[in-house]
């Protein structure tokens, strides 16, 4: 006689049929084999974790304040931190505007509970950070992709899916997969339409300081604050195992956005902002973002160096080669296989050889370009980045005569 195991007592809620795990994650798993140069991982490189001035901070705060560091505290954060990050803002913003999150992903998920109903339109770039995808879609939401090119997203497609839609998330610099920054030109556009269209602008900018030769052009939300809610982040410029970000936020969504912090985690830790106020003290970022993205500028140079020389007839014959961008700074470089190729099907065997990257189909909320990968330059040496592409053209080059 067969045992039959009981019936579940757990009735899981519609919206966790929604949830899936992070495709990313799951592919990094693969790419944790000893020996593995990884292009796939999306962390700033451990190089530039000030960790001297983190263990000061840590003392004086615990020397001056360690009730107050260590209690429970304002869910809207640490005043003194507030007042920095509306400060650093190149446009005029009031503290009381600032929500100081658990990273600039709780951010997302507070934006998707504020804002989002079942069935709801909301739009995002294509491709898109999957990591917001992943937040808004817990809450049922009909999600459009707007068309996009090298410049951002594409105005005209956007005129014709804007109306009705709650938001538009967009990331206009050194965009998370694709390394591309939207244009002066193209953010004026966009600015002109949302306001036109009354379209809100979700905007996340959590690698705009990691510009290589010059600034990117002023946020979309500078040009109009009320239509727009702003994501930072701590994680790319100081270090990402804080989990400490913020949203600026028009006063007209911001008090919802505080009670969904409330009932999310009472409010980020007391400690870690402290901390991190400490160390922005005297202009710190000033003086040591530069030295990231000198960092950073030399390891895509590296990369860009090492697939011109394995792959030279990438501009007279694109079907035939990888192809890529040149991203102007963050963390990421956008490539395309020749024709007939896949990413995931590759993975497996550039794995074998001693080199990851990240599929580019996953990033697209619909109808992903299956060519596609994200190379990420900024962990690996300049030495493991030149083996790493080596390895990588070894890879398609042998599955192309296969």
């Amino acid at each position: 006689m067969t045992d039959t195991p009981p019936p579940s007592p757990w009735h899981l809620a519609r919206r966790a049929a929604r949830m899936n795990p992070s495709v990313i994650r799951e592919i990094l798993k693969v790419t944790e084999r000893p020996g593995i140069i990884s292009f796939a991982g999306g962390l700033p490189s451990s190089k530039t974790f000030p960790v001297a001035e983190f263990e000061a901070a840590c003392a004086k705060v615990l020397k001056d304040d360690p009730a107050g560091a260590l209690q429970y505290a304002a869910s809207e954060g640490f005043g003194p931190l507030r007042e920095q990050v509306a400060a650093m803002l190149p446009w005029q913003v009031d503290p009381s505007q600032v929500l100081i999150t658990t990273g600039s992903q709780q951010g997302l998920d507070l934006v998707a509970k504020v804002l989002v109903d079942a069935d709801s339109k909301i739009l995002v770039e294509s491709p898109t950070y999957l990591g917001a995808v992943m937040a808004f879609i817990p809450m049922e939401p009909n999600v459009v992709s707007v068309a996009s090119d090298e410049h951002g997203v594409v105005i005209d497609n956007l005129a014709k899916v804007a109306d009705g839609a709650r938001f538009l998330y967009v990331l206009p610099n050194f965009q998370n997969p694709t390394g591309r920054t939207m244009t002066e030109a193209r953010r004026a556009a966009l600015s002109a339409l949302a306001t036109e269209r009354n379209l809100p602008l979700v905007e996340d900018n959590p690698y705009g300081d990691l510009w290589f030769d010059a600034p990117p052009p002023a946020p979309l939300t500078a040009r109009n604050p009320a239509g727009g809610i702003y994501l930072g982040s701590f994680s790319k410029v100081l270090a990402p195992g804080l989990r400490m970000g913020f949203i600026v936020a028009p006063k007209a969504v911001y008090p919802k956005l505080l009670q969904a912090k409330q009932a999310a985690d009472l409010h980020s830790p007391g400690f870690n902002q402290r901390m991190i106020s400490e160390v922005m003290k005297d202009g710190f970022l000033d003086r040591h973002v530069p030295t990231i993205r000198a960092l950073y500028k030399s390891q895509r140079d590296a990369m860009l160096e090492a697939l011109a020389q394995h792959f030279p007839d990438a501009q007279t014959q694109p079907d035939q080669s990888l192809t890529w961008n040149t991203p102007a700074g963050g963390m990421f470089l956008w490539a395309r296989l020749p024709a007939g190729m896949k990413a995931v099907d590759l993975l497996p065997h550039a794995v074998d050889k001693g080199v990851a990257f990240v599929p580019g189909a996953p990033f697209y909320a619909d109808h992903g370009d299956e060519r596609t990968l994200r190379l990420s330059f900024v962990t690996p040496s300049v030495e493991e980045i030149h083996r790493g592409v080596a390895a990588l053209a070894a890879t398609i080059k042998k599955q192309q005569g296969a």
